[in-house]
């Protein structure tokens, strides 16, 4: 199969055409950078000319400007690279005749304290701007699936992890603070509870909806079906380290995230309708990333 997925660069886009390539499709890659030829998603004329030129059969679409504190700091870009850029790609996923299309929306639409575990019948509350553009695009997507007769399913992903993942990201920090010996900070005590995962099962899940019939305009929550507190994760990469970090608890960064987010999801639909079952569990995964971590610490100590 023709596989475009936008975001292709990204940290999730890496592993996912490295997974689809390694099974046998030909992936084609989309992004702003790291490409042969440059897409802004933004850019009607520029993603119409990829798609008349090499007419995927199906799309993944991941490219998002997903840094929350960024959306925060500027949402006009946020909405026009998550929303506009969603109905480009939608659109001409329509005119060239696209079989499926799987859009990445988030966990986030659910907001701070849904009942959980998450179905997917859950009411969105989106809390910040990049929450609010997650259910906008989702909105684009099944106003096409519904006018349109777009073939396209949405994925609500909780907290994805793994090998090259942004320094910035809860995982890595822990992993970094425990393989230097710091402190691992826990902003607002590490009360937020999600579902962390390793890519590798987003990338199982993508392969499974892409060859799974009779499933357009649905929905599917991702994750393990988990629950972890942020600090319990802190303790498990502090132990599977063998660090002595101290765990230091902090105020919240901003009065926004003083409520913690206490988030995780069912999956029974994930697994009913698509056969999804994780492939690589919580504790395998972090060894991973902390093995990868390592290998760029070659002179710390023991």
């Amino acid at each position: 199969m023709r596989i475009a997925v936008t975001g292709a660069s990204g940290f999730i886009g890496s592993h996912l055409t490295r997974y689809l390539s390694e099974r046998g499709h030909e992936v084609l890659r989309v992004d702003v950078r790291g490409v042969e030829r440059p897409v802004d998603v933004t850019s009607f004329e520029q993603v119409d000319r990829f798609f008349s030129e090499h007419r995927p059969e199906a799309v993944v679409h991941l490219a998002a400007i997903a840094n929350i504190p960024e959306c925060i700091r500027d949402p006009r870009r946020c909405f026009e690279v998550n929303v506009l850029g969603t109905l480009n790609v939608v659109e001409c996923s329509v005119r060239y005749g696209v079989s499926r299309l799987i859009y990445a929306s988030s966990a986030n639409v659910y907001g701070v304290r849904p009942r959980t575990p998450v179905t997917e019948d859950e009411q969105p509350r989106p809390r910040s701007p990049y929450d609010h553009t997650k259910v906008a695009a989702e909105s684009v997507v099944m106003s096409y699936v519904v006018s349109k007769g777009l073939d396209a399913v949405v994925f609500r992903s909780w907290k994805i992890f793994g090998e090259g993942e942004p320094e910035t990201s809860v995982t890595t920090r822990f992993v970094d603070a425990c393989l230097k010996g710091e402190p691992i900070p826990l902003y607002n005590g590490g009360r937020d509870v999600t579902d962390p995962y390793h890519v590798l099962n987003y990338c199982r899940a993508v392969e499974l909806a892409l060859k799974t019939d009779g499933i357009s305009g649905e929905v599917f929550n991702l994750g393990t079906g988990n629950s972890v507190s942020i600090r319990e994760l802190a303790e498990l990469i502090r132990r599977l380290t063998g660090s002595s970090s101290e765990l230091l608890d902090l105020p919240p960064r901003t009065e926004q995230e003083r409520e913690p987010m206490i988030s995780y999801p069912s999956v029974e639909k994930a697994r009913r309708v698509l056969g999804y079952e994780p492939v690589i569990g919580l504790e395998e995964g972090l060894r991973r990333l902390i093995a990868w971590r390592s290998s760029l610490y070659p002179r710390r100590s023991s």
